[in-house]
């Protein structure tokens, strides 16, 4: 068994001796692939041999662009056993910006599928998974033991990318201490153990995945590896594999409830837990989930990539049972202040704890505007209650004002949300010549109704403010996804901007 030496690519080698099943890897449905963790551990071992036979050292990169998969794991983990830093691809973004991330990085070299081969440059070196020969995957690994690279106190384990949302991606360098301790609270303050199986649907360059993955496998469970997110295969699996814990985005939660049918037919019994995170979830989605699934906890995440990236935890430092709609109750070791509210319990939420990024790769003067003295700016507006939970509000950036009125979008859409014939709601602002924004919402019906846009503003106007009503509401038949599986909020906000312009309202 491999000691913990503090890397975080050796963080389930503890169990590098069992015969369990650590992955089953759905890249392909139809030909389910399953590895123990002996296997696992001895697969990233040859990728680490591999990256050093190549001539890679400490601190070099190593870029990883490819859908879920086992290799995408055994990249991911054996860069960091060798020393090298993985640096992980959006497969969404367009070349421009793949190719922003390789060169920001200096990556010495790319692992990708062959049909996201075109997405680098061609002085790129790229590692074709499935393939043999000089850049074939296959013939890349080396097998044999490894002696894992013992990090430092701010030696780097991984360098994911923003999203690029406001601008040019950015680099974010995790270390190996902090994000050991993050694992660690992770399994502890959700009770995972070795019986565990979870699911990965969500993309492994975001970090609930990568979080989810680490933390099921550092406690010895399983977990089922999809490619990408499909409600009917995701669905599937809680059946077919007895999955105890599910995690995702609210949006893939939304899909996942029409599926009424499909959700009938399915054994849901075993699921003891249900959490979600990276947006917020409205209470009508909590209510409808509890349905499904009467048996399981359901938990609502706050993280920020920078950040650590999970702040709270589901237990109360003092056993006090946890209210549905809170995001949590701070970790040990994580300080939390409230930056710049209306009173000392609401505010922009600065943290500093273990897991804090080092900063940003090759921005220090981003850097030093979210870092200062150990705590970071989440740019994150949360409240806390009498007892200490705390309860997301929104982005500082995403609030918006109308005729001198704040507005918070997820406010506005759980109240649409109640509603019995809304399914999902999401409000955008748009501009506006006389009130600079106005709310429009784009509304996804259930089956079968036939609500009206005039019915929707006055359930708006019946039950908030009357500045908070949409102006504009779009009946659509589903809502645009970004990379991470939330909503494509740029989309939605060009659309509405079009539509004022067009009216001669902005």
């Amino acid at each position: 068994m491999r000691p913990d030496t503090g890397n975080l690519g050796d963080v389930f080698a503890a169990y590098s001796d069992s015969d369990s099943t650590a992955v089953i890897d759905l890249w392909n449905p139809a030909q389910p692939k399953e590895i123990s963790h002996r296997q696992l551990n001895d697969a990233v071992d040859g990728l680490a041999r591999g990256l050093i036979k190549a001539g890679l050292k400490q601190g070099d990169r190593v870029g990883i662009l490819s859908l879920n998969r086992l290799e995408f794991l055994e990249v991911l983990f054996g860069a960091m056993r060798a020393g090298c830093v993985p640096v992980m691809i959006n497969t969404k973004l367009p070349a421009d910006q793949v190719r922003f991330i390789a060169k920001d990085a200096d990556v010495e070299m790319v692992f990708c599928e062959r049909d996201l081969r075109a997405l680098c440059d061609d002085q790129t070196r790229c590692v074709i998974f499935d393939e043999a020969g000089e850049d074939g995957y296959l013939d890349f690994v080396d097998p044999g033991l490894f002696e894992s690279f013992v990090p430092g106190p701010e030696d780097i384990a991984e360098q994911p990318y923003t999203s690029g949302s406001t601008g040019r991606p950015k680099g974010v360098l995790l270390h190996h201490v902090g994000q050991r301790w993050m694992i660690g609270q992770l399994i502890a303050s959700r009770d995972i153990t070795a019986n565990d199986c979870g699911i990965i649907a969500a993309p492994l360059y975001h970090k609930n995945a990568l979080l989810a993955i680490k933390s099921a496998l550092g406690a010895g469970g399983r977990v089922v590896l999809l490619a990408k997110f499909d409600v009917g295969n995701y669905i599937r699996c809680i059946g077919d594999y007895g999955l105890t814990m599910l995690t995702g985005v609210p949006t893939m939660y939304a899909l996942l409830l029409q599926q009424e049918e499909l959700l009938k037919q399915t054994d849901l019994s075993s699921v003891r837990t249900v959490s979600m995170g990276s947006a917020p979830a409205s209470e009508v989605l909590l209510d409808n989930l509890q349905i499904i699934f009467p048996e399981a906890r359901i938990n609502l995440n706050y993280g920020i990539t920078e950040g650590g990236p999970v702040l709270l935890s589901w237990k109360h430092a003092e056993g006090l049972e946890k209210p549905r709609a809170t995001v949590g109750y701070p970790l040990p070791d994580v300080e939390i202040r409230l930056v710049d509210g209306p009173h000392e319990n609401e505010g922009v939420l600065h943290t500093r704890n273990p897991g804090v990024m080092i900063g940003y790769h090759n921005l220090p003067v981003e850097t030093a505007k979210s870092l200062e003295n150990g705590w970071l700016d989440t740019g994150d507006i949360l409240r806390r209650d009498d007892d200490g939970w705390f309860y997301f509000v929104g982005r500082a950036d995403d609030m918006f004002v109308t005729a001198g009125e704040n507005i918070y979008p997820g406010d506005v859409e759980t109240m649409l949300e109640r509603h019995e014939d809304v399914m999902q709601a999401v409000v955008v602002p748009a501009p506006n010549a006389l009130k600079a924004h106005v709310p429009h919402a784009f509304i996804v019906l259930r089956s079968g109704s036939s609500l009206t846009e005039d019915e929707v503003k006055k359930h708006a106007l019946a039950n908030a403010p009357a500045y908070a009503h949409p102006r504009r509401v779009y009946f659509v038949e589903e809502l645009p996804l970004a990379g991470t599986n939330k909503i494509d909020l740029k989309v939605l906000k060009q659309r509405a901007a079009d539509v004022a312009e067009a009216d001669g309202t902005a």
